[in-house]
């Protein structure tokens, strides 16, 4: 059942949360009845703390006579308390001035500045999701002979992204072989996307076990490899820049909890679930502490956004950082780069 607090409980609840997020100390009464703007005695603030404390909002540390908040206090803060403040203009840009230095650049590129910005900006951890794989669709694709067991396939995605692929192979071949695959392959496979080509293959390959001419025989081996070494590279990954940031944060910085975090960044797989699944949600979303479901986690909050191309969700970026986090300010900042990143992409 949602927590439903009078003006009061709210304005002090803010009040509280705001003095933690900037000064990281746990917020004495004194320091309430100052910065609430409200006319209340010591006695009333105290009443009402422990109020909040009754409901889980705010917890009281064995060390200390002040409150903090609790998961629980974000969670009410960020969905009916926050005040999320207009991106500020130097802010902005600064996002701007990011973008502007990769211009046309390939899609890594942009995705490595998507992720610097976030984290400049907001001191945290930047993450984003590169493009989803269904998204990637075939325009063109050419072969290299580069040496008698090596082929160059290269192929150009989107009408924009050129990707070069190494296949190994067990003979040479002509030129005149290379062309008839790759005019094969762009007249079977042209505008359709990876996954779909990759589907279509095995179908063909289930078929055609006997009785094949040599250039369906060719175009299936060699296509086989392109796409799925293609898909490895471009699908289920993610570019994070400012992971050391997460360092000198008080919350996180035991060892123990660094190292568990530090772990999952490398290991990927938990935080690509959790961006798939935002990807699936097509909106922003706040997962604060143990709202994200990985240990890992635990002590910190994810803030997302998907980011479209032609009008279409391929992908996701966010910051991770504390649940002691400047959410009004860092709630815009996601927003606003997920906007520049997908039109960057599209005017690509």
């Amino acid at each position: 059942m949602p927590v439903e607090l009078g003006e009061r409980s709210q304005q002090l609840l803010r009040t509280l949360i705001d003095s933690y997020v900037r000064d990281g100390q746990p917020v004495a009464s004194k320091v309430l009845a100052r910065d609430s703007g409200l006319d209340l005695s010591s006695a009333t603030i105290r009443n009402v703390m422990a109020d909040l404390e009754r409901l889980g909002l705010i917890v009281s540390p064995h060390t200390s006579a002040g409150r903090v908040p609790t998961a629980k206090g974000y969670r009410l803060f960020v969905d009916t308390l926050v005040q999320v403040q207009p991106l500020q203009h130097q802010d902005l840009l600064r996002l701007e001035g990011q973008f502007g230095t990769v211009g046309d650049s390939s899609t890594e590129a942009l995705i490595e500045c998507a992720s610097g910005a976030l984290s400049e900006v907001t001191k945290l951890a930047g993450v984003v999701m590169v493009p989803h794989q269904q998204a990637a669709s075939l325009k063109h694709i050419e072969f290299i002979s580069l040496s008698e067991n090596q082929i160059l396939a290269v192929l150009v995605v989107n009408n924009a992204d050129v990707r070069n692929v190494i296949i190994p192979t067990d003979r040479s071949y002509a030129r005149g072989e290379l062309e008839q695959v790759a005019n094969y392959l762009n007249h079977s496979f042209a505008g359709e996307d990876f996954a779909a080509v990759r589907q279509r293959l095995l179908e063909e390959m289930t078929r055609a076990r006997e009785g094949v001419d040599s250039l369906m025989r060719m175009a299936i081996d060699m296509a086989d490899k392109v796409f799925l070494s293609s898909a490895t590279e471009v699908a289920g990954d993610f570019i994070m820049a400012g992971q050391t940031n997460l360092m000198d944060i008080q919350e996180l910085s035991q060892m123990e909890k660094l190292r568990t975090l530090f772990d999952a960044f490398n290991e990927k797989r938990d935080i690509l679930y959790l961006l798939d699944g935002c990807m699936q949600n097509k909106t922003m979303k706040v997962f604060i502490g143990e709202e994200s479901g990985y240990q890992a986690l635990d002590e910190c909050s994810v803030v997302t956004a998907p980011y479209e191309v032609d009008g279409e969700c391929v992908g996701v970026l966010g910051v991770i950082g504390p649940t002691r986090m400047a959410y009004e300010k860092v709630i815009p900042v996601v927003d606003a780069t997920a906007k520049l990143l997908g039109h960057a992409l599209n005017r690509r």
